[in-house]
């Protein structure tokens, strides 16, 4: 496997993260769904009051950092469970899957989970998305049926 570096995203990351959320949107089959700015979508990760925060997987690629993937979660509160992580997205961009970045990202994520003392981390999957379903699967049983997603557009 080549070198992979795990670090905190940085605001100079944004351009190629959007990519990396184009890309998954494509691959969810909404590409159209993806109307955040840039500007809006770097204001929120690193403006006076961040919401989101990533983790980046990447390589040097002729002295050049290239980031493969990455996995962006903000906190959420349970009145049931307190702080939890919700995890928004985790993408390894189609040419690197399957070399374990994936599984790196998640690990750090349940690092991050547990050095901030959340009480589990949430997330959701498409129920088509079997390789998806298999990856999490590696790390729990736990799917939930029951629930059925909402949301409200403002815009």
């Amino acid at each position: 496997m080549e070198d992979i570096t795990l670090r905190v995203a940085r605001k100079e990351d944004c351009a190629r993260l959007m990519e990396l959320v184009r890309e998954l949107a494509a691959y969810e089959k909404a590409p159209e769904e993806v109307t955040v700015s840039q500007e809006h979508f770097e204001e929120a990760g690193f403006g006076p009051n961040p919401v989101w925060k990533a983790f980046v997987a990447s390589t040097m690629i002729n002295r050049q950092e290239v980031i493969h993937g990455f996995a962006l979660y903000y906190i959420r509160y349970s009145t049931w469970k307190g702080c939890r992580m919700y995890l928004e997205d985790i993408l390894v961009t189609e040419n690197w899957r399957g070399k374990g970045i994936g599984k790196l990202l998640f690990d750090q994520l349940i690092i991050e989970a547990k050095e901030k003392q959340f009480s589990g981390i949430v997330f959701q999957v498409l129920e088509w998305n079997t390789p998806a379903i298999n990856f999490y699967q590696k790390y729990t049983d736990k799917f939930d049926p029951e629930w059925i997603n909402v949301s409200i557009e403002l815009q």
